[in-house]
This record gives C-alpha cells, structure tokens and sequence, in this order.
C-alpha cells in the first residue's frame, strides 16, 4: 500500500454502486479545500465511477491502487 497523506478515511467495503460514490459525495462536500480523502471500496465499479466522479467535480484523483480484496482511491478537495 502506498504511503499519501490523507486526512480523512472513508471505508466503503461491501457497500455497492451507487453507495460508494454517495458517500464520497458527502464526505468531500464536508472538507476543506485542499484536504485529501483516502476512499476504500469492494466495489470492482468504482474504478470507473471514482476517475469520472473526479473529472466531473474536479477534485483531483492523486492515485489509485487495487490488490486482490480492495480499491484505494486518494482525492484532494478542490
């Protein structure tokens, strides 16, 4: 796993499409500007809803990883 500093966590394992984009929603609305958010999902879905949530709301995709049992995601609120 890769070391990003984050100042927020928001485990959304086990939860499905549209759960996990909801929450990141609402999570980020909450942050301040600049912050960074690590989103962990199961949801194989995500890797195509969290690059086109990011690109459609700005905030910036600072990287993705996967492994067997898990999708890490890393936003920045813009």
């Amino acid at each position: 796993m890769t070391k990003i500093t984050h100042q927020h966590l928001l485990d959304t394992s086990g939860l499905y499409c549209p759960e996990p984009i909801m929450l990141l929603h609402t999570q980020l609305n909450k942050m301040s500007t600049g912050e960074t958010l690590l989103l962990i999902a199961t949801d194989p879905a995500t890797t195509r809803d969290v690059a086109k949530f990011s690109q459609f709301l700005k905030h910036p995709l600072v990287h993705q990883e996967e492994d067997e049992n898990q999708y890490r995601y890393w936003l920045t609120k813009a």
